[in-house]
Parts: C-alpha cells; sequence; structure tokens
C-alpha cells in the first residue's frame, strides 16, 4: 500500500518542479516553461531529464537555489501575461470568423484566393477615412490588420466551409426518401473534362436542388468512365443508391448508350428500374433549329451576311457607325451560335430591327444579295423572327431552377396546342400571332394592293414544327399518368410499370388509397412518398448548364491551374443554398492574427 502511494505521488504534477526544473502543469500534462514541450508521463525522473539535457544553458546560468527560483517565477508571469493577452483578444472580437466571412465573400464573387491581401487593404484605406472621427479608430484599424486574409488562409477556408456544406448535403440526402440527378459533361479552360453531379431532394418541407460535385475526368469520356468516376464520388461520400429514383442527361450517347452508357450501366448495378429522362431543353431547341429546306437557306444567308459585317473590323466599324448616324437603337448586329439556346432568335430579331441599314451598308461596300430585297425571302424571313420568338419565350419559361418534371411537360404541351393554333391563325391570314409577318404584309399591300402571299406555305412550316414536337419528349409522354398524380391524384390510374421506380411503394396500398381517396388524411405515407417522388424528379439539366457558366468564371484563362479541390470547394459555395456555419468553424480552431 504504501509503494502505491509513493507511485501516485510521483505520478501527479508537484508544485516544487516550476521552482526546480521550470515546468507547469496544463491539461493533465507537465510543460516546459523554457520550450514549451510536453512531457507525457508525468514523473520527476523524466521531468529532470528533460531540464538537464535540453537546458543546460540555463541550469549553469541560474544554479539550484533563489536564483533559479526568481529565474522560474519571471518565466511563468511572462506566460501568463500572454495567455491573458490572449484570452482579451478572443473576447475583443473572433478573427477566425471574420476571416470565414471574407474568405465566403471572395469566392462567391468568382475572386481568386489572392484577392484577400487586396480586400484587406481596401478595408484598411476605407476605414482610416471613414472612421477618422471616431475615438476607437486605432482600434478598429488594429482589427482590420490582425485578421488573416493571405491567399493559403482564403485557401484553407474555403476547403473548410465546402467540406462542412457537403457533409449537410450528403446528411440530407441520407434522411430524404428520395434523390434524383442531373448529370452533365463540359470541358474546362485547361482541356480538362468536368462531371457535373446536381442533386435534388427533399430536406424537410424543402425541395433542395444542390451541386454535389464537379468530377474531374482525366482520360477519354466514355459511359464507363463516367459511370466509375460517379461511382467512387458515391461509395466514398456514402451516397444512397438505393434511393436514386431517376436521371436527367443531355441525351449524349455516353449518357444514354443502350449498353454502355452512363444510365445502362446504373441501371445494371443497381439491378432496379431507374427513370431516364433526356433534357427538355435540349430536346426543345433541337426542334427549335429549324434549318431544314428553305427556311434553312434563309438563316445561311442572314449568318453569311453578319459574318462579313461583324467579323470584320473595320466592317463593324463602318457599320456601327452608320447606325449611329441614322439613330438607330441598336449599336451592332450580334453574331449567331447554335450551342446557345436563344442565339437563333435573338439574331433574326437584331437583325430584322437593322435591315435597312443592313441593305445600305452592302450597296456601300458593292455586295450584292438581291433576296435582301425579294418578297418570297422576306415573308420567310420575317416568320422566322416571329416563331423564333415565340420558341425563345418557350425556353425561357423551362429554364431556372426548380422546375418540376410537372411544369416543363405542361409548358411543352401547351406550346404544341399554340402551335395548332398558329396553323388555323396563318391559313386563315389573321396573323395575330406573327406581328413581323402581319406589319411586312401590310406594308407591301398599301404600295401594291394586288400582291399574292404564300401564307399557306408558312402554315406547312409550323405544321411541321408541331410533328417535330409530337415525334420528342418521349419519356415526357410515357409517364404523363405518374406526373398527372400531383394535381390530379383521384383522376389517375397508375399500374406495377409507373410505381415500380419508386422504392417501397405497392400498386395495391396505392390503389385501396385511391378508391377512398377523400376520406384518407393527407399525411399518408404512400401518398407522400409518390407526390416527392414525382416532385424530386428533374426535367432537364439547366442546373448543371448554369454550374458550367460558374466553372468558366471560376477557372479562367488567369486561374488555369487551379487545382481540383479548390475549383470543386469554389464551385460548391457559389451553387449551395446553404449557408456554411463558419462560427461552429471557427470556434474548434485556435485563435491567429494575422502576421
Amino acid at each position: 500500500m504504501a509503494k502505491r502511494k509513493k507511485d501516485d505521488e510521483y505520478r501527479t504534477f508537484q508544485d516544487e518542479w516550476t521552482e526546480e526544473f521550470a515546468f507547469v502543469e496544463r491539461a493533465g500534462s507537465a510543460v516546459c516553461l523554457i520550450c514549451n514541450d510536453k512531457i507525457a508521463s508525468m514523473k520527476r525522473s523524466n521531468v529532470k531529464r528533460h531540464f538537464d539535457t535540453r537546458h543546460a544553458t540555463f541550469a549553469s546560468k541560474y544554479p539550484a537555489g533563489d536564483s533559479r527560483k526568481k529565474a522560474c517565477q519571471e518565466l511563468l508571469s511572462r506566460v501568463q501575461a500572454t495567455q491573458q493577452h490572449l484570452r482579451v483578444w478572443t473576447r475583443q472580437g473572433d478573427y477566425n470568423s471574420a476571416s470565414f466571412a471574407g474568405s465566403l465573400a471572395i469566392v462567391r464573387n468568382g475572386k481568386p484566393f489572392t484577392d484577400g491581401e487586396y480586400a484587406k487593404t481596401f478595408m484598411l484605406d476605407v476605414a482610416n477615412e471613414l472612421f477618422d472621427d471616431l475615438p476607437n479608430k486605432d482600434k478598429i484599424i488594429k482589427r482590420i490588420q490582425d485578421m488573416p486574409l493571405s491567399a493559403r488562409t482564403v485557401h484553407d477556408r474555403t476547403v473548410m466551409m465546402a467540406t462542412q456544406v457537403e457533409e449537410t448535403q450528403v446528411k440530407d440526402i441520407n434522411a430524404a426518401p428520395f434523390f434524383s440527378l442531373a448529370l452533365d459533361e463540359s470541358t474546362d479552360v485547361s482541356h480538362l473534362s468536368q462531371f457535373s453531379v446536381i442533386a435534388r431532394y427533399a430536406a424537410g418541407d424543402t425541395l433542395r436542388e444542390e451541386s454535389l460535385a464537379v468530377l474531374p475526368i482525366k482520360g477519354s469520356t466514355r459511359g464507363e468512365d463516367l459511370f466509375k468516376s460517379f461511382m467512387e464520388f458515391a461509395r466514398e461520400k456514402n451516397l444512397p443508391m438505393d434511393k436514386l429514383l431517376s436521371v436527367c442527361t443531355d441525351g449524349a450517347p455516353c449518357m444514354v448508350g443502350k449498353n454502355k452508357g452512363f444510365v445502362a450501366l446504373l441501371r445494371e448495378h443497381e439491378s432496379r428500374p431507374i427513370l431516364s429522362f433526356h433534357c427538355i431543353l435540349h430536346q426543345e431547341a433541337l426542334c427549335a433549329q429549324m434549318c431544314d429546306g428553305q427556311l434553312g437557306e434563309v438563316m445561311s444567308l442572314v449568318v453569311r451576311v453578319i459574318n462579313f459585317i461583324v467579323a470584320r473590323a473595320l466592317n463593324d466599324r463602318q457599320f456601327k457607325t452608320l447606325l449611329d448616324e441614322v439613330g438607330n437603337n441598336y449599336h451592332g448586329l450580334l453574331l449567331h451560335s447554335n450551342v446557345r439556346w436563344l442565339s437563333r432568335g435573338k439574331v433574326l430579331s437584331r437583325f430584322a430591327a437593322c435591315l435597312n441599314e443592313i441593305r445600305t451598308f452592302l450597296e456601300m461596300k458593292g455586295i450584292e444579295h438581291p433576296e435582301l430585297a425579294e418578297t418570297e425571302w422576306l415573308l420567310k424571313f420575317y416568320y422566322l423572327v416571329d416563331m423564333t420568338e415565340h420558341l425563345n419565350q418557350l425556353n425561357v419559361k423551362m429554364q431556372g431552377i426548380g422546375n418540376t418534371v410537372l411544369s416543363l411537360q405542361h409548358a411543352v404541351f401547351a406550346f404544341e396546342n399554340k402551335l395548332e393554333l398558329f396553323i388555323m391563325d396563318l391559313e386563315t391570314g389573321r396573323l395575330l400571332h406573327f406581328e413581323k409577318v402581319r406589319q411586312f404584309k401590310d406594308a407591301c399591300t398599301a404600295s401594291e394592293p394586288t400582291k399574292n402571299f404564300d401564307l399557306k406555305q408558312l402554315a406547312g412550316f409550323t405544321s411541321s414544327l408541331l410533328q417535330s414536337f409530337k415525334a420528342r419528349f418521349g419519356e415526357f409522354r410515357e409517364h404523363t399518368r405518374l406526373f398527372k398524380f400531383i394535381t390530379h391524384p383521384n383522376e389517375c390510374s397508375l399500374n406495377a410499370d409507373d410505381l415500380s421506380y419508386i422504392p417501397a411503394v405497392s400498386v395495391r396500398d396505392f390503389e385501396l388509397i385511391i378508391q377512398t381517396w377523400n376520406a384518407l388524411p393527407v399525411t399518408y405515407d404512400t401518398l407522400k412518398r409518390v407526390s416527392i417522388a414525382v416532385l424530386t424528379m428533374f426535367g432537364s439539366t439547366y442546373s448543371c448548364e448554369q454550374s458550367f457558366s460558374h466553372l468558366k468564371n471560376i477557372k479562367s484563362n488567369l486561374r488555369s491551374r487551379l487545382t481540383d479541390e479548390s475549383l470543386n470547394a469554389c464551385m460548391k459555395l457559389n451553387l449551395t443554398k446553404y449557408q456554411p456555419d463558419y462560427k461552429a468553424i471557427s470556434k474548434s480552431m485556435q485563435h491567429q492574427k494575422s502576421h
């Protein structure tokens, strides 16, 4: 018993060690006041050995006795003063939280990490003038100076906040009954393929649409490569793949290939049906091209004329001068781009607004395009202007975050009904929905009353467009009954195929519920699951296209060497609707001033 008591004494800190060996107790360990090293095993022999071997100079300078006791007390007082200063400094302001807030603002505005120092300089210059009349101006300036905002600090803060947001996303997806994905792939400024993964899921009463990751694809971008990259990410983040309901893609072969496409490999891996949608915006854009035959010739001439004027610097300057001289509201023409959804309509509209000036300019240059004065060509041209305007309105209506498959489907089906009305409008010659055609027709009739216009040909063009719409959007038509459940649950008749995509929903229970609809509470589980399932589905890859716009701004020519980790963190903080809780992160960190 006496031996155990003696051992316990030697394993607890003894006050005399402070005066003999310059050690203090801190958090259950013996800490040296001279070098700040810790001694894990709190024994006198260990403390003495450290002092004798590491601080022999101190021992010889201050021999055992009053001189060493005084020197050790001075060291202790100095350490305590430093700790007190740190506590006061911490109470004065949370510099870590301030640097997190600054880092978040820098990233969300698409600025490089190095702009942290510029932001700090900006704040100091402004504060020096703005708070000049305040008595505590020096304190304000000092706090700004002490706030860490170096490039390394901004980078580290960004990664930490992105990690926290990602953890919250994964946690909410695991708690949700289902989730769906929108997937697309694009190439960045350094020719690296980036695979955008967007998820939609219900978090409580909120339907969230979040960017899970932008996965770099180093080699080829076949379906197998995209699938492998995604599954590695899903396993690493513990995504509940059994809850995956549907996938929306751009319809590329690597995504929807019958045997080796991403969707086919995903269905094979999960061994169950998974809904697949071809982005409704991409399908609408394909219908909107309308460049076959005669309309294609009209568009081709418009593009040639625009390229002649805009693509040559001298011509462009001279044409802009002409527009200014005649008082045109526009200051130039727009170049056409096939990959931009609204480009065709905007280009044609601007061309129509500047048509008289274009004719004058071509005449000045000695370029002959007699079609620009022919009635037949102009009739087709103005028809294209009006129709592409209608198509652009449809496209804009379907853009945006949060659109459900039901709203997108309704927009397309409503436009098909409009096309039938347009055909009737052209056949009767009223032209109520074709303003440019009507104005052109009225102007020609005023000068030549007997002039005939082949409006039936325009009706034929519209009929072909309607058939193009009818031939597309197959998956949206196929699952109309399922989508209809949201608005008319008591009228829809879903079968086993419709419900096979929704986990944990039985056909028998669903039919029983529909038969007794009015007698059931709104919180009935099966109804909730079917409703949430439909609302969760993506109908377009608009979110992916939006993420690529952010990617282009973040990883620009000036930041082409941005690492994958940094890019992913910047993208996540730019796209997420979650607000990073950087105060919680700050509390778990050591408070540091700027050096």
